[in-house]
């Protein structure tokens, strides 16, 4: 319990030493994260031109749909805010700077964890909070404790999602030195699609999101269940069944821990 404890004062140390370089530069950071909110904004262009057009989307009408997006991004975003040290991973390999967290008396996942803190994504995640609110005004949703909890667990399963996802990114660079820009479609592209509940994608899909990578545990079923299409309470508490997701990540980073060996930078 002391050894956790003392991890997790080390990475808000870590932490509170990126905020305050990044804000040594308030310019930047400020343009920086108004960048990263028009960026996402474009997106939101795409859906609402796509509804000028078509009134639903497999039954799913414009404000469902930015509700579903809404609480995607700010999954993605609070995920990439908090794991950008495995995003970058790749790096440290390269340059050999893992061989230093190696030697030092600390969990090495926190050290990477920590080594670099994300904060412009908060413009990402003030236009998901703008998508979500415009989706929960225009939506007729009977909001009670269950649903308000059910977005809860879907921040915090996709949050989760996502961070494994960067994890096993991270992991594969022990074998490749060097990131693969395969694995942006599982985090990136994932962001992208789903801009649309998974379903619509067809039942193939539905199926690989639902047992592999579990997107539809963290968006499509809890989304039913919020938009009052399913009655199943289990369906809340889904998004927290994906946190197990962080199993597979995290025993694929211990195995490339083990079978490290240094770039010889």
């Amino acid at each position: 319990m002391q050894e956790l404890h003392q991890s997790i004062r080390l990475y808000f140390h870590y932490v509170s030493i990126n905020i305050r370089c990044m804000l040594q530069y308030k310019a930047s950071f400020f343009l920086t994260a108004l960048g990263q909110f028009l960026v996402s904004f474009t997106v939101f262009l795409g859906i609402f031109f796509m509804f000028q057009r078509f009134s639903k989307v497999e039954g799913f009408t414009y404000s469902e749909v930015l509700l579903c997006f809404g609480i995607m991004l700010m999954e993605y975003s609070i995920a990439e805010m908090f794991a950008r040290g495995f995003d970058m991973f790749h790096h440290m390999v390269k340059n050999g700077e893992f061989d230093r967290v190696l030697v030092r008396p600390q969990n090495e996942i926190i050290q990477v964890l920590g080594s670099k803190f994300e904060l412009t994504r908060i413009g990402r995640i003030a236009q998901a909070i703008v998508m979500f609110i415009y989706g929960i005004v225009k939506n007729e949703v009977a909001w009670n404790f269950s649903k308000v909890l059910t977005v809860v667990f879907m921040l915090i399963g996709g949050t989760a999602v996502f961070s494994a996802l960067f994890l096993i990114y991270a992991a594969l660079c022990f074998f490749t030195l060097d990131g693969l820009e395969f694995m942006n479609i599982f985090t990136d592209g994932a962001r992208e699609f789903g801009k649309y509940p998974v379903g619509v994608y067809g039942k193939e899909f539905l199926i690989f999101t639902t047992f592999f990578v579990p997107y539809a545990l963290i968006q499509y079923y809890p989304l039913l269940y919020i938009l009052g299409r399913r009655t199943d309470v289990f369906l809340m508490f889904l998004p927290l069944l994906a946190c197990l997701f962080l199993v597979p990540a995290i025993l694929l980073w211990r195995f490339g821990v083990r079978h490290y060996k240094s770039s010889g930078s």
